[in-house]
């Protein structure tokens, strides 16, 4: 497949058309998620064009009270077929044993691959996507700005992004649309800044 030359033909196309055209072309579609805010909006639009599509959902362990409230009325809501994959060590433990390291302590970096890098590795190794939905958006990065709605994963995976060049008021009006609840004390503690990218998708 180009995927430059689909890239243009899906450029003009709604976010379902995107998510149906990548169900019918995929053998093994995924869509990740964090609960973090609008991931409603593509949980919904991804089950709306596949009702079983596999949900993983990677928990740091470091969600709020709020985050994992809301992850579990959206997945009762659209009834979602959930994967959870957690660190192997608790959150309570790593506390004690590492801490939680900022962005400029060299250890920052096995904390990251401890709560985020090791549990995605796993989910994918186990479920062996060739299709990943994910809820990337332009704006949001440097890395971000320079894919499209479709785009290769470092391992290969097709990934696709159908809400690409969606703006916040966009989602706004498809989570009121829909009925869509929308979380936002979300905290990522391998981000820490909104712009940083997490490690997943460069």
């Amino acid at each position: 497949m180009n995927i430059d030359e689909q890239n243009k033909i899906l450029r003009d196309k709604t976010p379902l058309e995107r998510i149906q055209w990548a169900v019918n072309y995929a053998k093994k579609p995924v869509v990740t998620t964090n609960f973090r805010p609008y991931e409603a909006v593509i949980l919904h639009a991804c089950v709306s064009v596949k009702k079983d599509m596999t949900v993983i959902w990677c928990d740091t362990g470091y969600n709020t009270s709020a985050t994992y409230k809301h992850a579990e009325a959206t997945i009762k809501q659209l009834n979602l077929n959930v994967s959870l994959y957690v660190p192997r060590q608790t959150a309570a433990h790593r506390d004690v044993v590492l801490g939680l390291p900022g962005i400029d302590d060299p250890r920052h970096k096995e904390f990251s691959e401890q709560v985020k890098m090791e549990p995605f590795r796993r989910a994918m190794a186990e479920h062996q996507p060739d299709v990943w939905f994910t809820n990337l958006r332009k704006g949001q990065t440097a890395f971000r700005d320079s894919i499209d709605v479709l785009s290769m994963s470092a391992d290969g995976i097709l990934k696709v992004s159908p809400f690409y060049d969606w703006s916040d008021d966009d989602l706004d009006k498809y989570l009121e649309e829909h009925g869509l609840g929308i979380e936002t004390k979300y905290f990522d503690p391998t981000k820490v800044l909104g712009n940083r990218e997490c490690g997943l998708h460069a």
